[in-house]
């Protein structure tokens, strides 16, 4: 079998150390084709690339442990092979806007992860363009730099670089909060990148919003689709408070946002405990066993999050309580093997 064949090839990439595949042209089945099961290219175009899909995500699996992979076509059913990328986008503004609209319509598909080749492709990206993208695709559930060259941030601006590693250093330490959403998103269907009704059906406004977007269920992102600092984002109902500024806003309405060091709009939903870790060089490299749980909003009596060590996998709510002395965890589901630390911005 073509099948057979291929992942033989692939298997033996995976053994010498290859960790994962772009599964490119993965939907290229010509429609004069005529296939195993004597069926036409008109009834198997569409099929072709779930099965491709789901041959790199068998082999990879079955080497590596891991069922994972960067593929670009998909059909129904492609979603139980993840991850997905948005194809090879412009170097522009309109492009960052549609890949964002796409991604969402992707997740409305049952698709949970998703990403974006972070800057554009067709040409080098321009290093304006570079750094807001670079805050979108760090805050997305995978992250992947890839284009026409240089996309490598020292090719640019010294100053590119120092505003590359603040950005990047964000994302490794919200990993637990990015973890734990994965798993979540992992066992509902959910997807982690998603629309802003997805959360608040009944609020009408969030229905036509399409330049924003829900990292998870309490983080918010507005990415600066144009040159600028600040710009315009809706806010469903509810406080949100901004991440960079601590700021707080009432929602159900507009407000125009500065963006801060990290060139994006990005505000946590009122009474949420976001997960921290201390920086790290790598994923492989971060202390499990330390985490800072950030509270939004220091006035609520209770704040709630969630967790997952990579180690056992399991997802553990978490509810904290406040206290005269400030807020307590109850009933630490881990007893004992994480060390907390716990604050509060109000």
């Amino acid at each position: 079998m073509a099948e057979s064949w291929y992942q033989e090839k692939l298997a033996k990439l995976l053994e010498m150390g290859v960790g994962a595949f772009t599964a490119d042209f993965g939907e290229a089945a010509p429609l004069t084709g005529v296939y195993a099961l004597r069926e036409s290219g008109f009834y198997e175009h569409n099929l072709y690339p779930l099965r491709c899909n789901k041959a790199v995500a068998e082999i990879t699996e079955g080497v590596t442990g891991y069922s994972i992979m960067w593929a670009r076509s998909a059909w129904a059913g492609s979603q139980r092979y993840p991850m997905h990328w948005s194809g090879d986008p412009e170097n522009t503004d309109c492009s960052m806007a549609g890949t964002l609209r796409g991604g969402l319509s992707l997740g409305l598909c049952g698709f949970s992860f998703w990403g974006h080749f972070i800057g554009g492709f067709a040409h080098q990206s321009p290093e304006r363009l570079y750094r807001r993208r670079l805050a979108f695709g760090m805050l997305s559930s995978h992250s992947r730099c890839h284009g026409r060259p240089p996309t490598e941030p020292w090719e640019y601006s010294e100053e590119f670089v120092n505003d590359f590693r603040r950005t990047v250093e964000l994302k490794y330490r919200l990993m637990p909060y990015v973890y734990a959403q994965a798993k979540l998103c992992s066992h509902e269907g959910y997807p982690m990148l998603r629309t802003l009704f997805f959360e608040y059906p009944e609020d009408p406004t969030s229905w036509f919003i399409e330049d924003e977007y829900l990292l998870g269920t309490d983080v918010l992102v507005a990415p600066l689709m144009e040159e600028g600092s600040s710009r315009n984002v809706y806010l469903p109902p509810g406080l949100w408070i901004d991440y960079q500024s601590g700021k707080a806003y009432e929602g159900a309405g507009w407000y125009h946002i500065p963006a801060g060091e990290v060139p994006t709009v990005m505000l946590i939903r009122n009474g949420a405990a976001i997960p921290h870790v201390r920086l790290a060089q790598s994923t492989t490299e971060i202390n499990w066993q330390e985490i800072e749980l950030v509270i939004y909003g220091a006035e609520n009596p209770t704040a709630e999050g969630l967790v997952c060590l990579p180690e056992d996998e399991v997802l553990h709510p978490l509810l904290l309580e406040r206290g005269r002395d400030g807020y307590t965890l109850k009933n630490d589901p881990l007893q004992g093997r994480v060390q907390w630390r716990i604050r509060a911005i109000a």
